[in-house]
């Protein structure tokens, strides 16, 4: 009896562990802020206030996403995870979400200026949002509000990194 009850309960924690990593995968987690029955998840979770995003980088200068979609007005809670080894010095990676319309060569030229301040600008009014530079095994976690609905580029400002650590941020 007590066998039994063991293993049904390893067979249910198995299951689960199972079910959790193959749906590890996501691009996205939402935060619901109030209960939501399992019949009313919809598309419309994602508009709820809040929504974490997790976005990783590696030592071959590579984002995990090339595309984010959140929704105007939404609080963005963005965790950068430096996945390589290599230190900042030679391997730094950042996220910086720019202003509709920004030149983005003009931008990555003033960025790699700033080394001292992370190779992100002094003049900030293209920046909506960004991280602190990260070696390798580091992470930051930024909050910021989503700009008005469009597309928006998102890159990393290290100099050289931006040609293939960019991406589109969508916000509908």
């Amino acid at each position: 009896m007590i066998y039994s009850k063991i293993k049904s309960a390893f067979m249910l924690l198995t299951i689960t562990g199972t079910l959790l990593v193959s749906c590890n995968k996501t691009e996205k987690e939402v935060v619901v802020d109030t209960p939501v029955e399992t019949e009313a998840v919809t598309p419309d979770v994602a508009k709820q206030d809040t929504i974490k995003i997790t976005l990783n980088g590696n030592d071959k200068m590579q984002y995990d996403l090339s595309e984010i979609d959140v929704y105007e007005g939404q609080t963005v809670v963005l965790t950068l995870n430096h996945t390589g080894t290599m230190p900042m010095a030679s391997m730094g990676h950042n996220f910086v979400l720019l202003k509709n319309g920004t030149d983005l060569e003009k931008f990555e030229a003033e960025a790699a200026k700033a080394q001292k301040d992370g190779y992100i600008p002094a003049d900030t009014s293209e920046i909506i949002a960004h991280t602190k530079l990260l070696g390798g095994g580091e992470s930051d976690t930024i909050t910021f509000q989503a700009p008005e609905k469009g597309t928006y580029d998102f890159l990393c400002s290290f100099p050289g990194h931006y040609s293939m650590m960019k991406g589109k941020f969508n916000v509908k």
